[in-house]
């Protein structure tokens, strides 16, 4: 999260000395967690909280899939009911594109709200993350980018996940997207954590099955590499352990059985907890690798950590494997007094056999050659300048492990970087209208 703080600093004190630092300041900076909500009907429980606190408008931030569904409904109806208005913004479209958040920044101002409820997955609950810290400070979202950037705290923001993955309902950080340049761009400031969210399983019973993998992958990675970075600490350690294995044990059943409310419950729990695991521990190489798929050729974020995650934890393994192995037994992967060896490998087939059972593929489809030395460099720099990699790639590294997942009918090249892209990696540097609202609602 303290990318920006660490690529200003890199390059005169060098790197290893500044992530250490940055990891002292994340073990003492407070974080504000949510009030959580959980179990069915909880997003109709938060929208009578929401109504007690006297807003004078509340914006619902969402998208055109949700508001169609009408599960914004029982959110909507008690906020009516406790005699709230609000009004919806429903154009979010996935990766939060910096556009679509200008647009939303408008519709605020113009509907003079002081409120904002978030009702979506990890890129509606970003978008609105950067529409309130916008509006408050009346800046622009490129201006924000990187830690603490503004001076005004955000209104008010309160939560309704309705996918299990991002965890973005208890982080402090914002991920939206730049299309002109085919860039991911994160802002981070401990007061955009939501105050309140609710965890409603009925919410994503029915939620198609590549979304329920997907975003429960996304979540296994939040939670792992949170656990394998160096800066994690005991309270993120217990989060990411207890992620892991609520994870493992119900991702399957919410994949098979997407109306069973009990596992869908645990995985939105479990989505949580990774959330707040790597809040403070930060994340790794697979989403630094992510963001460039993402950003590139618009893969979802959750289906890019899935490919990637495999890959990069075989190559930080030797790094790791104590650790690895303590993952395996949270897994159920292997039995104790196992060898740390043999429980490591257990935990890297454990995750193989997750994925596959739950139809992730094993190649990047949209994936081109000619691409891989760019998007390697842009990530070993994202990893470089700003996560606690238990083990640094090389441009060379990254660029094996993009090769490995390479779609089958193109032919994977030596490894190894160009030339000029290997002169590049030598010096660290920087990169440089909605629908009705619905009772007692306006639309937007």
């Amino acid at each position: 999260m303290l990318s920006n703080l660490i690529g200003d600093r890199a390059r005169a004190v060098g790197l290893p000395a500044v992530k250490r630092a940055a990891g002292v300041v994340t073990r003492l900076l407070p974080i504000p967690q949510p009030t959580l909500l959980v179990g069915p009907g909880a997003s109709a429980r938060l929208g009578q909280a929401v109504a007690g606190f006297g807003h004078r408008r509340v914006l619902i931030v969402t998208d055109e899939v949700i508001a169609r569904l009408g599960l914004l409904a029982p959110l909507a109806d008690a906020l009516a009911a406790g005699g709230t208005p609000f009004s919806i913004f429903d154009r979010v479209a996935p990766d939060a594109p910096i556009p679509v958040v200008e647009q939303g920044i408008d519709f605020f101002a113009r509907e003079d709200c002081d409120a904002i409820v978030a009702f979506g997955g990890g890129s509606v609950i970003d978008a609105a993350k950067v529409i309130g810290l916008a509006a408050a400070n009346d800046r622009h979202p490129r201006s924000l980018v990187g830690y603490f950037r503004a001076l005004h705290a955000p209104a008010p923001l309160y939560a309704v996940p309705t996918t299990a993955g991002t965890g973005s309902e208890v982080t402090v950080a914002a991920v939206i997207s730049d299309p002109v340049n085919e860039r991911k761009l994160v802002i981070a400031d401990t007061r955009i954590v939501p105050k309140m969210a609710a965890l409603d399983p009925l919410l994503m019973t029915g939620l198609p099955k590549p979304v329920t993998a997907a975003t429960g992958m996304d979540a296994l990675t939040h939670a792992v590499e949170a656990y394998l970075g160096y800066w994690n600490t005991a309270f993120s350690d217990r989060m990411a352990l207890s992620a892991v294995s609520m994870i493992f044990e119900n991702l399957p059943i919410a994949y098979n059985d997407g109306a069973n409310v009990a596992a869908r419950e645990k995985m939105a729990l479990a989505s949580t907890y990774a959330g707040l695991a790597f809040t403070r521990a930060n994340v790794g190489n697979v989403h630094a690798i992510a963001h460039q798929l993402g950003a590139k050729y618009h893969t979802p974020h959750g289906l890019a950590n899935a490919i990637m995650l495999p890959q990069v934890l075989r190559f930080s393994a030797p790094e790791v494997t104590g650790r690895l192995a303590t993952l395996a037994l949270r897994a159920r992967a292997g039995n104790e007094g196992e060898p740390e060896a043999v429980l490591a490998e257990r935990f890297l087939a454990a995750v193989d056999a997750q994925a596959a059972s739950v139809g992730i593929t094993k190649t990047h489809e949209a994936l081109s050659e000619r691409d891989i030395p760019a998007l390697a460099e842009a990530a070993c720099w994202e990893a470089d300048t700003g996560y606690p990699v238990p083990r640094r790639m090389s441009q060379e590294d990254c660029e094996a492990m993009l090769r490995a997942v390479l779609p089958e009918e193109a032919p994977a090249q030596p490894a190894g970087p160009t030339r000029k892209a290997a002169k590049r990696r030598a010096a660290v540097k920087k990169r440089p209208s909605g629908k009705a609202a619905g009772r007692g609602g306006k639309a937007g």
